[in-house]
């Protein structure tokens, strides 16, 4: 049953289920676990995988309240449209816009990797032009019918959970002894130089590095409006993709550890990744070759992916008139939202753009990226768990029989929102994230006053759109 008014929407249903499971784990396995884990491991010490068990758990809740919200009421617009529902429009514009720009920043971080690496291969062309390359050549995928993207994301996400569980394995058979190597390994890595050997402040860090990798597990909800049965997908997908993206981060960066002492000096050059230091040490020939190979596989992948997550959020913004109305518009025949899908495009490629500054050309970037993209994830989170908290209420009092349910509701819900809103607070007071975090926020501030004052001029604290999908 719909809570406020229904608008249908235009959107073609050619997604499977094996296309938004695969979609989530691409969403959320891109360049961050194969490159970005050695900074992580590399300035938090042994103790950053704390900062993965703890990000993990929060994944786990966040996705629990948001399948709660997701299979009661299914929306392209997701927890946006909720947000929008539970809380005022302000929130609902608010948190649509961040979360575009979310992965707007994303894309530019994973064109930034795959220009390296394709500079690795062809040094005679730029690592610059080769983001501009990659950025514009894998944005086209989404201008085809939704089923043939969701088959190349299927595809290329498959080759990624090949190769982190081949990982796991081989992690498995040398901290056991089965394959033996010569350079010190095991668990003694986790208290040979000690386990928290720079403090407190990079594991605090560090989780905005991990937030950075876990947001994308929610594109099934957003994905799931296209399929036959968007309930029902929703429902599967909630059920499993959490545990499966804890056992490819926790268990992979357990057995990186392992292997990888924190403070061997390789892991903190730029782009030069934990898993590939890991193989080489371990001795499997053509270490750089074959990771070279499986992280742009990562990256084209999840450039795919936040392409499409940030196009189909634009699209529902447009429809409930929070973005020009010329965003809704979708091709006759596929359904695709061409309108949102060009403008989406014109983020990356501007981010590309930049990026042929050679100032822009640095570690310092990769990192930037990664923690302001963290920052707005937290933030994203915050506000899910809020629309929860409201949605809960209303959903019930309608008479809305929940097939999931949030654990220890509301507890967990609070403590989930008072643990974001304490850890932001937190991050404050460091100094190498105080403007980061402060930016961020200042940001987000500047669209709710946006959204707030055309909440006021329309009038109503809830726009009458909502789409439910059967």
């Amino acid at each position: 049953m719909s809570l406020i008014e229904e608008k249908v929407s235009d959107l073609k249903t050619g997604l499977k289920s094996r296309h938004i499971t695969m979609m989530s784990i691409a969403g959320v396995i891109g360049g961050t676990l194969f490159v970005g884990s050695g900074s992580v491991i590399h300035s938090a010490g042994p103790a950053a995988i704390l900062a993965y068990i703890l990000g993990g758990l929060i994944l786990l809740l966040i996705m629990r309240m948001l399948g709660e919200m997701a299979v009661a009421t299914p929306d392209t617009g997701s927890f946006s449209t909720y947000a929008d529902k539970s809380i005022g429009r302000w929130a609902g514009f608010t948190i649509g816009w961040m979360y575009w720009l979310f992965w707007g920043t994303v894309m530019a971080w994973e064109a930034f990797v795959a220009g390296n690496i394709l500079n690795v291969f062809f040094p005679a062309i730029s690592s610059n032009w080769f983001v501009l390359i990659v950025t514009l050549a894998l944005l086209v995928v989404n201008f085809f019918n939704v089923k043939n993207y969701g088959e190349f994301e299927f595809w290329f996400a498959l080759i990624k959970v090949i190769a982190i569980v081949s990982f796991i394995a081989l992690g498995f058979l040398v901290v056991f002894n089965i394959y033996n190597i010569e350079a010190p390994h095991g668990i003694s890595n986790f208290t040979a130089q000690g386990f928290m050997p720079n403090g407190i402040a990079p594991v605090f860090g560090a989780v905005l590095g991990v937030m950075f990798a876990f947001v994308g597990a929610e594109i099934a909800t957003i994905a799931a409006s296209e399929t036959e049965n968007p309930a029902r997908e929703i429902k599967k997908t909630n059920k499993t993709i959490v545990w499966r993206i804890c056992i490819f981060y926790i268990g992979s960066i357990f057995f990186l550890i392992c292997i990888v002492p924190w403070n061997d000096p390789l892991l903190g050059q730029s782009g030069y990744g934990a898993y590939r230091r890991a193989l080489e040490i371990i001795g499997i020939p053509g270490a750089q070759t074959l990771m070279n190979i499986v992280v742009l596989t990562s990256l084209s992948s999840c450039l795919i992916s936040a392409h499409y997550a940030g196009s189909r959020m634009l699209y529902s913004l447009a429809l409930r008139g929070d973005a020009p109305a010329i965003l809704k518009k979708t091709t006759p025949k596929t359904g695709v939202p061409i309108a949102a899908v060009l403008a989406t495009s014109v983020i990356a490629v501007t981010f590309s753009l930049i990026n042929l500054n050679p100032a822009f050309s640095s570690k310092d970037m990769l990192i930037t990226l990664m923690n302001l993209t963290g920052a707005i994830g937290l933030l994203i989170y915050l506000v899910i768990a809020c629309s929860q908290l409201k949605m809960r209420k209303q959903l019930e009092a309608k008479g809305v029989e929940l097939e999931i349910k949030m654990w220890l509701y509301p507890w967990l819900t609070w403590a989930v929102i008072v643990f974001i809103i304490l850890f932001l607070i937190g991050m404050l007071f460091i100094e190498e994230y105080r403007l980061l975090v402060g930016s961020t926020a200042m940001t987000m501030a500047g669209i709710a006053m946006i959204g707030i004052i055309k909440q006021i001029k329309s009038k109503v604290a809830k726009p009458p759109v909502i789409t439910e999908f059967s």
